[in-house]
């Protein structure tokens, strides 16, 4: 009498494939967590790693909390790793929130006064938060203080709650959108900016090490060249090419087996996704070449106009196929040649970006 077939649990695979790889509690950890842990583990921004470590000894060495610091920069450039880092570095503990998260002044002030001395508080989006918010804010940054008003009209009365010394960190894809008072209150602003191809390819070896994925020299780079400067992205686009390699390959990740993983992503050689060529497209092709509106755009995309800003356009500027004028987006040449769409005669002749 034949067998019966063998069902597939999901559960059962997962639980026998820690008991064979996993010699500790930390596999976990290590095999999904491809973020450095301290600063010496962090490849690239070099300038920022080194500002960063120096306010970090001095800081230890006064017994004093940081100062309160301000990431900025396009996401996947690594803001929340170092906010994390930072809190490892300090010996402290580390709060997580977001701008959004916090929709009344209340919710932040609970959040303060759970904070201890030394520890850090972290912000994503801060510049997200509502105004409301940022008036506590910005006294608890600057006197460690927040006042809480109880009642209203002629029974109001004022409560000033003192608070720890404590380390704010904020992160923002948009620095423009935080106000002045906000932002003078934060003692160190570091800006993060797109890594090199060299750095992109020191990371994507160090996560497929972590990994247990055999990659070689080439390789990596293939995944670097597409990997738009972030490591995000670069660490994304290596576990897709990992599960093409283990399924249609032996496993070993080579160049031609990257590249044709890559290319079934929809993510050609300049490391263009399909949003940021649709989005050139709709420039060229339905407002011929610009300039136009990011809200005429995200309206013809069907995307969000935030998305587009954050996500799709530093990118498209950083590499030269799009640029940013007072009555819009306009393509560039660059852009017409990389997606074979032929410009009309004389088309760039009144273009000053040429």
């Amino acid at each position: 009498m034949p067998e019966k077939p063998h069902s597939f649990n999901l559960k059962e695979a997962f639980k026998t494939g820690l008991e064979n790889n996993a010699e500790d509690d930390g596999f976990l950890k290590e095999e999904w967590n491809l973020r450095p842990q301290r600063l010496k583990e962090c490849i690239g921004q070099k300038q920022v790693i080194e500002s960063l470590d120096i306010a970090i000894r001095a800081a230890k060495k006064r017994k004093e909390p940081l100062d309160h610091i301000l990431f900025q920069g396009p996401p996947g450039l690594g803001k929340t790793t170092l906010a994390n880092i930072v809190a490892k570095e300090m010996e402290g503990r580390i709060h997580h929130t977001s701008g959004p998260a916090l929709e009344k002044g209340g919710d932040l002030v609970s959040i303060l006064t759970s904070v201890e001395i030394g520890e850090v508080l972290f912000i994503d989006e801060i510049h997200r938060i509502p105004k409301i918010v940022e008036e506590l804010l910005c006294p608890a940054m600057e006197d460690f203080a927040v006042d809480i008003i109880f009642d209203k009209g002629a029974n109001a009365r004022a409560y000033r709650s003192r608070l720890e010394w404590f380390t704010l960190i904020g992160a923002t894809t948009r620095p423009g959108l935080l106000s002045r008072p906000l932002r003078e209150r934060f003692g160190i602003v570091r800006e993060l900016t797109f890594y090199s191809v060299k750095e992109i390819t020191q990371i994507v070896k160090r996560s497929a090490a972590i990994l247990q994925v055999v990659i070689d020299d080439m390789g990596a780079q293939e995944i670097s060249r597409r990997s738009r400067g972030t490591p995000r992205v670069a660490n994304h686009l290596l576990k897709r090419v990992r599960d093409y390699t283990q399924v249609k390959e032996d496993g070993k990740i080579k160049k031609p087996v990257a590249s044709a993983a890559l290319q079934l992503e929809g993510v050609d050689t300049e490391g263009l996704t399909i949003l940021d060529r649709r989005f050139l497209e709709v420039i060229i092709n339905y407002y011929k070449g610009g300039p136009v509106g990011i809200e005429a755009i995200a309206a013809t995309l069907q995307e969000e106009s935030e998305t587009l800003e954050e996500l799709v356009e530093p990118f498209l500027l950083k590499k030269g196929y799009l640029i940013r004028t007072s009555s819009g987006r306009r393509a560039t040449e660059k852009a017409f040649a990389h997606l074979n769409i032929l410009p009309q005669t004389g088309f760039f002749s009144d273009r000053t970006f040429i």
